[in-house]
């Protein structure tokens, strides 16, 4: 056995020998990390790769990793693989070699080995699909692809054998050996050719077959592979065709701008526009570039029941594509209330050991749309369940009848005592997200009960606020407390159809504060005669039902108030030019006294006198000139008055927006009066200046154009743009005199039309000092002293200073003679007689 091993230890060295080399040029090498590139294709038997060597006696090598019966060394150190190598099954192999003594020790080790299997074009392109259909319509525009053909091929996506070439190769038919159709050689986008955006007609030939195939190696090799696949093509007719009647409901509470519908020209590129016929006062439809057609604003069906006008498409120049066609526009009624959630939140309870299927609670929220339509129909579905444990969809919720259930198994309260659900309510157009809470407790077994069951008449104005608490009223309930089974809700079940009411319940005390909810009106109903049940959230067990101690009622009377008028809107906005004539329409408010007297309208802090208002019909026009620059945003107050005795009034506020104009000429941003080259000039020279707009923004401002204002000065100066601000004036030679330069330059700027304006700033040539700043004006720049003159001023100024130096000093000298004589004839200075 000895024999053999060392037989064909001796046969694969060999081999190695004479074919085999290492990533670094040698065959054979201390062991080490190393990488190998194998190309793959034929299967082969014992190919030497490389032979490790070591300084250790009496030791063997071993292999493993990624071999995959493939790669092998023998005990000696030779690295080789036998068998067959596809990149497209394996690209690289990862192994790894260590040294092991006779007693199976590891000497040395392990370290990585990376076999890299080299791609070989040995795999055909595929087309994707057994065949393609696609559709064209006619008169589409050429070169833009309407379909896509696609192939794949294993080989390595980054060498040559990968990269597919497509072409067609049969088009039938094929009238007057004319191609109606063309493929791009490299993404198989297929399109129509001039020829076939012309003649194509469905009425003569709907359908056309096309034979496209595929070549690997770029097309470009007489060995490339190929695949072929047939391509279906049909022909539809012109879809320029007016939208049947259009249906849209009146104060849509969607976003605006809404899609109602779209038409379309036959191919991409079409200019689209919409026009009447007729004089209105708005027109709220708009048309973008893709045919879709939008209501811009909310439609009201008592100001118009329907629309009609038209859209029309024209190409590139302007020019119509086809005849107009007829859009008509119907308003009908919205449902415009969606779903609200009974409370802030629901809380419910289940007891643990409760069965899958067990009712955990009704969850009702309520619609204020007309009862018994689709528009107050509401459907419930859980959206989200918190925390999934010990799973998610432990709960389930009937669609039409809010009855919470529970879904999966029975429920350990040790496991999880509280469970978060988002319920979602929806009718046709809302969805509303509800919060309801279901703790895991014991059994419900004891109902709210009133502390009175009469609540006494109340009398209220029919003004008091929303969400004043009007009636306080009182449920004890002997469940456990601060769970769901001794939480009370209160329900007003009779007596309030229009949920003028609600009543909140004190999470601590269980107390039930009754609430204005919604506005009372004493003309639409001037008393309540409510009726409110006290229930638990948790359903009662079922040898326990809800009975007469649970119920209470309550008389509301409401008293007529006088009311100030109520404005349409809480703020208005509207948006115009600030070059808009005098007397041009704003907006229009509009007020209503609930009272029904009549209104009339007048402004205040109209402070620049921009605005006057129509004290009849609310209308609001401009009266004075606007100003953006002054003010950009303008705000008025809208005074409402009712014309009865009471004279009561309210207000709202237009906050009017100025769109900018070009109207503001460019200006420099300071007076640049320190500008200087140092003479004679050595080094080229220029300066940097700023331009300004006070206009607002592009396309009038900041953006300008400089240009110098006089020919003669383009001989001296040149000047270039730096950016949309900034301007370089260079000088264009160094033979300048030493004086002052005044230059001009015009500064126009991006408006429509533009607006220019010519500025002046000087540019002084002086001598300079060693730093690089004039320290002498130039001796011939008018007004300014030369050299000689600025001696003497000097000179004359030290001699005046010593003349008053030297008259202060004897006025100081006399002044202290004085004083020494004084002393001396003083009677305190003469000696006394004895």
């Amino acid at each position: 056995m000895q024999t053999q091993t060392s037989f064909w230890s001796l046969f694969l060295l060999l081999l190695y020998l004479m074919i085999g080399y290492g990533q670094d040029g040698g065959f054979s090498g201390p062991l080490k990390p190393m990488t190998f590139s194998i190309s793959e294709g034929e299967e082969r038997n014992k190919q030497v790769i490389f032979q490790f060597k070591t300084d250790a006696t009496d030791v063997k090598f071993q292999l493993s990793g990624e071999t995959d019966g493939i790669f092998f060394i023998d005990p000696e150190g030779i690295l080789y693989y036998s068998g067959l190598l596809d990149r497209e099954n394996k690209a690289v192999h990862r192994l790894q070699v260590e040294v092991l003594d006779a007693g199976g020790n590891r000497v040395e080790g392990p370290v990585p080995i990376t076999i890299t299997i080299v791609d070989v074009n040995d795999n055909r392109p595929i087309f994707l699909q057994s065949q393609y259909n696609g559709t064209v319509r006619q008169n589409s525009r050429p070169g833009k692809p309407f379909m896509y053909v696609s192939a794949t091929d294993r080989d390595d996506p980054t060498t040559l054998h990968a990269q597919l070439f497509y072409r067609i190769a049969v088009q039938l038919p094929k009238i007057g050996d004319v191609m109606y159709f063309q493929i791009n050689n490299k993404t198989g986008g297929i399109s129509l050719t001039q020829e076939g955006s012309k003649q194509l007609d469905p009425f003569k030939n709907p359908r056309y077959h096309l034979v496209v195939s595929v070549m690997d190696m770029g097309g470009q090799s007489e060995n490339s592979f190929s695949d072929t696949v047939p391509v279906n093509i049909a022909v539809e007719e012109n879809i320029w065709k007016a939208p049947g009647t259009i249906t849209i409901k009146e104060n849509s509470t969607e976003p605006y701008p809404i899609k109602i519908t779209q038409v379309r020209w036959n191919e991409p590129g079409a200019h689209y526009s919409l026009f009447v016929k007729e004089t209105l006062i708005r027109f709220p439809f708009s048309i973008d570039q893709d045919g879709i057609i939008y209501v811009t604003q909310p439609l009201d069906r008592e100001e118009k029941e329907s629309y009609v006008f038209y859209a029309a498409a024209k190409d590139e120049v302007g020019l119509p594509l086809a005849r107009p066609l007829e859009i008509l526009v119907e308003v009908t009624d919205i449902n415009d209330n969606p779903p609200v959630c009974p409370v802030p939140e629901t809380v419910f309870e289940v007891q643990e050991n409760e069965k899958i299927g067990s009712n955990i609670g009704v969850f009702h929220a309520y619609d204020m749309d007309q009862k018994g339509t689709a528009n107050s129909f509401i459907q419930y579905a859980i959206v989200e369940q918190s925390p999934l444990l010990p799973s998610d969809n432990l709960f389930s919720i009937q669609n039409i009848d809010g009855i919470i259930q529970l879904a999966k198994g029975s429920l350990r309260k040790q496991d999880q005592a509280q469970y978060h659900l988002k319920v979602q309510a929806s009718d046709p157009a809302f969805k509303t997200i509800c919060n309801v809470t279901i703790n895991v407790i014991d059994i419900n077994d004891q109902i709210p009960i009133f502390e009175k069951n009469h609540y006494g008449n109340l009398t209220i104005d029919e003004n008091v606020a929303v969400g004043t608490t009007i009636l306080t009223i009182q449920a004890t309930d002997g469940d456990e407390p601060h769970t769901g089974s001794a939480k009370v809700l209160y329900n007003i079940i009779k007596g309030d159809p229009e949920r003028k009411l609600v009543i909140d319940t004190d999470p601590v005390t269980n107390a039930g504060y009754v609430k204005i909810n919604k506005p009372l009106d004493f003309e639409t109903v001037s008393m309540y005669n409510l009726t409110i049940k006290a229930e638990n959230p948790e359903p009662l067990v079922n040898n326990v039902q809800y009975n007469s101690s649970s119920y209470a009622t309550f008389i509301l009377m409401v008293s007529n108030v006088n009311e100030p008028p109520v404005f349409s809107m809480p703020l208005y906005e509207a948006r115009i030019s600030e070059n808009a004539k005098e007397n041009i329409k704003v907006i229009m408010v509009n007020a209503t006294d609930p009272e029904g007297e009549e209104i009339s309208y007048s402004l205040s802090e109209d402070n620049r006198g921009w605005l006057r208002i129509d004290g009849v019909t609310g209308e609001i026009f401009t009266k004075g000139h606007l100003d953006r620059e002054t003010e950009n945003d303008y705000q008025v107050k809208v005074i409402a008055t009712e014309k009865g005795e009471s004279q009561l009034t309210s207000s709202v506020y237009l906050r009017l927006t100025l769109l900018d104009v070009n109207d503001n000429p460019p200006r420099l941003v300071k007076d640049y009066t320190g500008f200087f080259f140092c003479h004679p000039l050595t080094t080229p020279a220029s300066v940097i200046f700023e331009a300004t707009d006070n206009d607002w923004q592009p396309p009038w401002g900041p953006q300008f154009d400089f240009s110098l204002a006089s020919d003669r000065l383009k001989s001296d100066w040149e000047l270039s743009k730096v950016n949309g601000t900034h301007a370089k004036l260079s000088a264009k030679h160094r033979n300048f005199e030493e004086k002052v330069y005044e230059i001009s330059v015009k500064i126009k700027d991006s408006g429509s039309p533009a607006l220019e304006n010519t500025v002046s700033f000087p540019v002084t040539m002086c001598k300079c000092s060693s730093t690089g700043w004039c320290y002498q004006p130039a001796d011939s720049l008018p007004g300014i002293p030369t050299v000689g003159m600025a001696v003497g001023i000097l000179l004359t100024v030290f001699l005046v200073i010593g003349v008053i130096l030297i008259a202060t000093f004897i006025h100081l000298k006399k002044k202290n003679q004085n004083k020494t004589t004084e002393s001396a004839q003083s009677p305190e200075s003469i000696p006394l007689r004895t």
